[in-house]
């Protein structure tokens, strides 16, 4: 019996993540990049119709409620793109005989634990986002036996560079420091922010390895927000005000861990590399922007 020809359908193709996992496919089979208006998770009937139509073998899910604050004042809308539709996807994966692959955060562990969390780690989220997210998790575990769950962290990615018209972190502290404006950085806050084209590579080697189950894959090492700002200006040659506050002085809506740097124990168990240090990708995504957003040359 021949298996059938792998069938990638990935959701989410013109986000940070979703635009580097469709540039760095690279697995015998077809990628299949369906636009949100073919494809629109919230729509649980749509899903099954479009999804029994494309026969995906794996559907890579990168849609999700990412505005954290916002998620604190609207938990209901941010529940049902994290979490009630991640089940109706999973359901739709079991009968299909797909595996599905979803992204979850970092923000699903409280930070108590002042230590990289590892995949065995009990989550306990802090914000509404971060208890949609781990509801997301089990729902997609739930729900389709070959679920694989994979957690990110601190995502910065060129889909979202200023020339693309999106944000990030790091595009935050430059379009601010250009503005003159003073910045408030929180600095008891670390976590381990990562280049999406690290992250993306990552995904695939875990996805070829056909494990199933809690995989983390983010930039190695750790920082805090304010450290990762700091870095940013250094590395851009920039002299913006930046100043170090506590999560308390600095005032968020929603409550964030002080400490989510995640461990890389599965990568390692199923010998895959972790991605390179923070640092060193952020100086390649830089690079990366910079080389995107030059002016075209003349008769090019």
């Amino acid at each position: 019996m021949t298996r059938p020809e792998a069938r990638y359908v990935l959701i989410g193709a013109t986000g940070q993540l979703g635009f580097d996992l469709a540039r760095t496919f690279d697995l015998p089979g077809t990628l299949l990049t369906p636009r949100r208006s073919e494809l629109d998770i919230l729509d649980a009937r749509g899903v099954g119709e479009t999804l029994r139509a494309l026969r995906p073998t794996h559907v890579l899910n990168t849609a999700a409620w990412n505005a954290v604050d916002a998620a604190e004042d609207e938990p209901r809308r941010a529940f049902a793109l994290n979490a009630e539709a991640v089940g109706s996807l999973a359901a739709t994966c079991q009968a299909l005989g797909a595996t599905l692959v979803h992204f979850s955060t970092d923000y699903v562990f409280d930070g108590a634990k002042a230590a990289p969390y590892t995949e065995d780690d009990a989550p306990n989220p802090l914000s509404a986002y971060g208890v949609s997210k781990l509801a997301g998790e089990r729902l997609a575990r739930e729900r389709c036996e070959r679920a694989l769950v994979i957690r990110v962290s601190g995502l910065f990615g060129v889909a979202k560079s200023a020339g693309k018209g999106g944000t990030n972190f790091v595009e935050a502290m430059l379009r601010l420091a250009g503005e003159g404006r003073p910045l408030r950085v929180v600095a008891d806050q670390v976590l381990g922010p990562s280049y999406t084209l690290d992250v993306a590579r990552a995904v695939w080697r875990v996805i070829a390895s056909g494990h199933t189950g809690l995989c983390h894959a983010t930039s190695a090492g750790e920082t805090s927000w304010h450290d990762f700002a700091h870095e940013i200006f250094r590395l851009e040659g920039l002299t913006p005000s930046l100043t170090a506050v506590s999560s308390d002085e600095y005032g968020a809506r929603a409550k964030r861990p002080l400490y989510s740097v995640l461990a890389h124990g599965r990568l390692g168990a199923l010998g895959i590399a972790e991605p390179r240090a923070w640092s060193n990708a952020l100086a390649a995504y830089l690079a990366e922007r910079r080389a995107l957003n030059a002016p075209a040359r003349p008769g090019s």
